[in-house]
């Protein structure tokens, strides 16, 4: 009996010790320093991010592009040392602490990096926060084996900055910088104007540039067909570079920063013999680097 007892002793003690060391760090705004934040510079991207204190920050993101998807960034003051995974769960506020939390999948921890999540997600966590509930990351601290993270998102002071975020969103500009970082257009026969496409697309370029400070450098090469002369399509060729620089200048990129050519008949494209390969001839290029 005494055997037995010392046996049913020791355990409960090394239950109770375990239970001692061991332990859930959370992580998470309190009511009174619950702050969502709304980054709407240009019409090229929206962040609205959301601080954690002495953890990190929430970021979702959109960029301009056709669908104009979110991503999701936990940026952490101190990154993953190793290679695992954090589960994510909304969770319902104090109030309605009766109710059961739900699984939302989980996101990839990666070594000395942010954790990341994809549209799908990023949305989800989105409507949970609108509905009141907790989006919450749950993980296996990587500097301590004995202690469990929590990671939540308030959505104290959510809904009024979720909306601008809504906004800034839909105000996007529906192109990315891919999307015209090399542009062939195409001109009118023994003319410097473009067609119709092909000032839609200049207009779509024009406007990229007025938002975004960072273009590094843009070059225009123009080329013709073989009707009308070397001479004549050299020059023409040159011609339509420099319209098509001025127009550039006009949005406020600096001069400087605009390089032209023309070719002339120089490498065709097509046989010159059709119309539509004389038209494919007549073209320019623009192609924009960004640092």
């Amino acid at each position: 009996m005494s055997l037995h007892f010392n046996i049913l002793a020791t355990v409960i003690t090394c239950v109770f010790a375990a239970s001692a060391h061991s332990a859930m760090r959370q992580y998470s705004a309190s009511v009174d320093n619950s702050k969502w934040m709304v980054d709407r510079t240009t019409r090229l991207s929206c962040t609205l991010s959301h601080d954690v204190p002495y953890y990190g920050e929430a970021i979702f993101s959109a960029s301009a592009s056709k669908n104009k998807d979110l991503t999701f960034n936990l940026d952490m003051v101190i990154r993953p040392e190793d290679y695992d995974f954090a589960g994510l769960e909304s969770v319902p506020p104090s109030w309605r602490a009766g109710l059961p939390a739900r699984s939302m999948g989980k996101m990839a921890l990666l070594k000395k990096f942010d954790g990341e999540l994809s549209n799908s997600v990023a949305w989800e966590m989105l409507t949970e926060l609108e509905k009141g509930y907790q989006p919450t990351f749950y993980y296996q601290d990587w500097n301590n084996k004995h202690d469990q993270i929590a990671v939540s998102l308030s959505s104290v002071n959510f809904k009024k900055s979720y909306w601008d975020f809504l906004q800034c969103r839909d105000n996007l500009l529906p192109y990315s910088f891919e999307d015209i970082a090399f542009v062939v257009m195409n001109y009118r026969k023994n003319s410097s104007e473009l067609t119709k496409s092909s000032r839609k697309r200049l207009d779509m370029i024009g406007e990229y540039l007025n938002n975004d400070p960072d273009i590094d450098s843009i070059y225009i090469s123009a080329y013709s067909d073989s009707y009308g002369g070397k001479n004549v399509n050299l020059n023409l060729s040159k011609k339509r570079a420099m319209a098509i620089k001025e127009y550039m200048a006009s949005k406020g990129v600096p001069a400087d920063k605009i390089m032209t050519d023309g070719f002339g008949e120089k490498r065709h494209v097509a046989i010159n013999t059709t119309p539509i390969g004389r038209e494919a001839n007549r073209r320019v290029i623009i192609q924009i680097s960004k640092p």
